[in-house]
């Protein structure tokens, strides 16, 4: 059975994983770093290389409280991160924070930092098991769609774990810290949201299918809003709902193109799709 977050051990708080400034933007709950894991795509590896560290971004998939990480058993860096600790981060960037002074401009963010020794995995279903992992992360329903690795992939490839219990969860949100003198500027302040949503998915030219699988359609639609960083109202996400603007209409039945009234801009995106990955009604 799987365990639940609630009876799961808190992240451990070590000299490396404690925060020394701001840490009352930190969070110690195993909920808080799954949520950050799971919402990014990449993480970046640092390790220590001839003595000199380096840093790799890499695909990751994570399963309870294990992260996962891959590639070529020819790859130095990786055998590198064997032979001591290493650093992972992940950031999710919420939005731009346009402060009155330099001094107070800022990014909401949302970040973890895992701290601990790889362990090669060894165990062939464990491997396959990590594997699945790291490739419905990033493309969900594609380990079920496509062919699954052979004997000879599979022996030139690495897989590594690494345990999640020393680990530090870090977040901004809301509007700009400025100083009270700045108060009176007539300088905008305010936050630009960042969001990621995807694209239209593009075909190969080599493809015998043309028309793009359900699981991959279904990621059209577009992600729940979140807060204006803590201002309390919705996010310009929400703008891309609205009706489209018809001068901008796109050939394909699965784009609409929608105006952000604030900014003069079009914006051609994904329509919302049902829960069967299909395009959906009339909208």
């Amino acid at each position: 059975m799987t365990e639940s977050v609630s009876t799961r051990a808190p992240l451990s708080p070590t000299p490396r994983s404690t925060l020394t400034r701001l840490r009352e933007r930190a969070a110690s709950d195993r909920a808080a770093l799954d949520a950050v894991l799971d919402a990014g795509l990449i993480c970046h590896v640092g390790v220590l290389m001839h003595g000199a560290p380096v840093v790799l971004p890499t695909a990751y998939g994570r399963l309870g409280d294990t992260l996962y990480l891959h590639g070529s058993t020819g790859s130095g860096n990786l055998r590198a991160a064997l032979t001591g600790d290493v650093s992972v981060s992940v950031t999710l960037v919420d939005g731009i924070v346009y402060a009155r002074s330099v001094f107070h401009f800022s990014m909401n963010y949302r970040s973890a930092v895992i701290h601990g020794r790889p362990v090669e995995v060894a165990d062939e279903q464990e491997r396959l098991r990590a594997l699945r992992a790291i490739v419905e992360h990033n493309a969900p329903g594609t380990w079920d769609y496509v062919r699954g690795p052979n004997k000879k992939e599979l022996a030139a490839t690495v897989v590594l774990s690494l345990d999640l219990t020393e680990a530090s969860v870090k977040s901004r949100t809301g509007a700009p810290g400025d100083e009270e003198d700045d108060l009176s500027s007539a300088s905008w302040a305010g936050v630009l949201p960042v969001h990621q949503f995807f694209g239209t998915p593009v075909t190969a030219s080599d493809s015998i299918t043309e028309q793009a699988p359900a699981h991959v359609i279904a990621r059209l639609a577009p992600a729940p809003d979140r807060p204006l960083s803590g201002t309390g109202r919705p996010s310009h996400r929400a703008d891309l709902d609205r009706a489209p603007h018809r001068g901008c209409a796109g050939p394909d039945p699965r784009l609409r193109c929608s105006r952000l009234p604030e900014q003069g801009i079009c914006r051609i995106i994904a329509a919302v799709v049902d829960g069967r990955g299909s395009p959906g009604g009339r909208e």
